[in-house]
């Protein structure tokens, strides 16, 4: 197959842990070709969907670990399967992306994970969708109802909706002499919606990453566990990762929203669960594969290609 993978800079790629780095390598090792694509490089004249490409072999130097091959001005339709692998922020051009992603697809480009999916499950709001799974949560601007939830619940997790990484994330108690400036600063005094839901004393023993692809879980997980001082297990702030066997309750999660979410075109999620309960469905570039793969044995990235063999028949 011919796979191209929409991605950051690929020398800001960190190789030795890039989950979309994996997947390349475990495609270019049965034999498909890997093109590269920056997002800035999309363009769409008279409908038609094309960008400039580079074509790469992967190698095993995590240093230099990519080889260029051939750059050319290819249209969306020429691969097999198309990857959205690009980080968040979900800003506007992120949104901009996928309008012009979803005119490729019809034109008939196969694109993972389907752009209009992307678009409508926000990472942090989806959650919305599953109550029964999620801890209690609120989704406000009115630093009036978060405060009350505040109170309500005294000891809280505040964050922005278009976070990653952890980033701008407060552990808020109702005695926090700091609440105040803190759902100013996250409401920009009440002209954005934030995320509140009850602390979950469960962190402590890890934000678990539980993979779904093509609609089947990764038996695996990997409990991302806080470093000491910290509410946060983000691997990005500072937490460590530890693989382990998926519980009775992350099955149960996992069996119930993976078939559900594959039948949108979500190729690749990752569920963030807390004790026993979902707190983010991420659908942008979810990681984790090779943490998962090195402590287990088990090879997520295979599972993946496995899922675009099956699914992507060649176009020529």
């Amino acid at each position: 197959m011919k796979l191209a993978f929409i991605l950051d800079p690929l020398e800001s790629l960190k190789a030795h842990k890039d989950s979309s780095v994996a997947m390349m390598r475990a495609a270019a090792r049965r034999g498909h070709e890997i093109w590269t694509i920056r997002r800035d490089d999309l363009s769409c004249r008279d409908g038609r969907v094309t960008a400039r490409a580079l074509q790469i072999q992967p190698t095993h130097d995590d240093e230099a670990w990519f080889a260029e091959l051939e750059a050319a001005n290819v249209a969306l339709t020429a691969f097999d399967a198309v990857l959205m692998r690009q980080d968040p922020p979900f800003d506007f051009e992120y949104v901009t992306a996928t309008w012009l992603l979803e005119r490729a697809e019809a034109e008939g480009a196969r694109i993972f994970n389907r752009p209009r999916a992307i678009r409508d499950h926000s990472e942090k709001v989806a959650i919305a969708e599953f109550p029964q799974f999620a801890p209690t949560t609120l989704i406000a601007r009115n630093p009036r109802d978060i405060h009350a939830f505040i109170d309500e619940f005294q000891d809280t997790i505040l964050k922005p909706l278009d976070g990653m990484g952890g980033s701008s994330i407060f552990r808020v108690r109702h005695d926090d002499p700091n609440r105040n400036v803190i759902v100013e600063t996250l409401t920009q005094l009440g002209a954005r919606s934030i995320m509140a839901q009850c602390y979950l004393p469960a962190i402590s023993q890890g934000d678990k990453r539980i993979l779904l692809i093509g609609g089947v879980p990764v038996p695996h997980c990997l409990a991302r566990i806080p470093k000491a001082g910290e509410s946060r297990g983000n691997l990005a702030a500072g937490g460590t990762g530890v693989a382990r066997p998926l519980s009775g309750r992350d099955r149960e999660i996992a069996e119930t929203l993976a078939p559900l979410l594959w039948s949108r075109g979500l190729l690749i999620v990752g569920l963030d669960v807390i004790g026993d309960y979902l707190t983010e469905i991420n659908v942008t570039s979810p990681t984790c594969f090779v943490e998962i793969c090195q402590q287990t044995g088990f090879d997520v990235a295979g599972m993946l290609v496995d899922a675009l063999e099956r699914e992507c028949k060649p176009i020529s």
